[in-house]
């Protein structure tokens, strides 16, 4: 493990990403001088700047110079000329989780939160009901929390909570006291073997977890099941009475908020209305509430918190209602599991008519669950899928959005689907064809929000 003390003078290259500038920012506030480089300005970077960093907006050799020790996101190439440098010069490189794990070594309540889907939800939820109890945490989410004003907050150094990111094993590099499994599905497949390797990843973050710490756990999830076999100190939620935790009593209001009854053992012990849409939330807050009573918060500062908490950053985000009175919404979701939760809590959602504009994330992962995005679909009324946003890829994989427009097609005549490439295009299209009182749901990891800036810009 890094010893953050043995260095003064540390270089992130990348530092504009969301995980890395995060990183940054502890260490800056921890007396370190930082600097950074990026490849563009940013709202992150100007912040940063704001902060003392300096920072290039040029990868080049000499930016390392000076500096004891380089810190570096995934999306760094070995044949970065800052890379190829620092070893020319000697100089020690770790990757961002590395040096998140030594940070979190320095807090006594070292809080993880783990699984294919919800990390960056639960995460906020944990991080605002220990904010919220006075606990003071530092907090480092995958997404802006308007509580927050970004995705980090610096606290005191007893608590730290943070999401942990399976990609690339990058949360092996973390040992927390308190690590939360929301669940285990089959992603980052340009990474992971298979579903084998991904349960063998997870079961080694467990394991970690020293034998006077705790894991909390999604007890019904088939794969975490076999990950927690022979694992001792753990607390399960789900919804039935097997578990340490688990809901009863679930409804939904007009904007499609759960309430619930939280029980155990037999015994009812709160009851929580959410801020958020959607059966997936009752997991997340499930988890959020077990983690939270294990850490002796009250459960009044659950709810409370839990009750005005309306999520991250396009996490089902409102963002707003055009002219002709269609809702516009926007998500983050992703992946098959992830989308069909969120369009399940779209039709708790008082609407007339709700279409989705879907913009698949990655040619590797399009590819590996073809099949399941061709059926991910069924609540939406129309459908309009928007060509594969590349991320760190290239179009090696024989892979489209039109190929997965016919396969829908063929799958699901039924259904009303239609390929458009261009965003303005899609734009003109919902403003020809939705109606007041609709509701449209751009949905992707990339860029697809901007059609709701457009359709939104467009106003009067």
């Amino acid at each position: 493990m890094i010893d953050i003390s043995k260095y003064k003078n540390i270089h992130c290259i990348g530092i504009g990403g969301i995980g890395l500038s995060a990183v940054a920012e502890i260490l800056n506030n921890v007396g370190c001088t930082v600097t950074g480089s990026d490849m563009k300005r940013s709202e992150v970077t100007e912040h940063l700047e704001s902060l003392g960093i300096r920072i290039s907006y040029e990868h080049k050799a000499e930016n390392v110079e000076g500096a004891d020790i380089i810190v570096y996101s995934v999306a760094v190439a070995d044949d970065n000329p800052e890379i190829v440098r620092a070893k020319e010069l000697g100089i020690p490189e770790v990757t961002r989780a590395q040096m998140l794990g030594a940070i979190m070594e320095k807090y006594r309540h070292s809080v993880a939160i783990c699984g294919t889907h919800g990390k960056t939800t639960t995460t906020s939820m944990i991080s605002l009901i220990l904010r919220n109890a006075k606990y003071e945490p530092t907090i480092l989410v995958g997404g802006n929390v308007p509580e927050i004003k970004g995705n980090v907050e610096i606290g005191k150094h007893e608590y730290f909570v943070t999401e942990a990111c399976e990609y690339m094993d990058s949360f092996l590099n973390l040992r927390p006291s308190l690590g939360v499994l929301l669940n285990i599905d089959s992603d980052h497949l340009d990474y992971f073997k298979d579903i084998d390797h991904i349960k063998a990843s997870f079961r080694q973050f467990v394991t970690q977890i020293p034998e006077d710490g705790m894991v909390v756990a999604y007890g019904e999830n088939p794969f975490v099941k076999e990950v927690l076999k022979g694992v001792k100190n753990k607390i399960t939620y789900g919804y039935s009475e097997g578990n340490d935790y688990y809901a009863e009593n679930i409804s939904f209001d007009t904007f499609g908020f759960p309430q619930y009854d939280i029980c155990s053992k037999g015994k009812t012990l709160c009851h929580i209305h959410l801020g958020v849409p959607g059966e997936h939330n009752v997991l997340n807050s499930m988890a959020a509430y077990a983690a939270c009573h294990y850490l002796g918060v009250s459960d009044e500062v659950i709810c409370e918190t839990l009750v005005s908490f309306h999520g991250p950053h396009r996490r089902f985000d409102f963002v707003g209602v055009t002219g002709d009175g269609v809702q516009m919404i926007d998500d983050y979701a992703h992946h098959p599991t992830e989308i069909m939760a969120t369009l399940k809590a779209a039709r708790n959602v008082k609407h007339d008519k709700l279409w989705c504009v879907f913009q698949p994330h990655t040619y590797t992962r399009t590819k590996a669950l073809f099949d399941e995005f061709v059926d991910a679909f069924k609540d939406v009324d129309t459908l309009i899928v928007t060509d594969i946003y590349a991320a760190r890829e290239k179009d090696v994989y024989g892979v489209s959005s039109y190929k997965l427009v016919q396969a829908m097609k063929e799958k699901h005549p039924e259904r009303d689907v239609h390929y458009i490439q261009d965003f303005e295009d899609i734009a003109k299209y919902l403003e020809r064809h939705a109606k007041k009182d609709d509701i449209v749901i751009t949905m992707g990891a990339g860029d697809v929000y901007k059609v709701g800036r457009m359709m939104l810009g467009k106003q009067s």
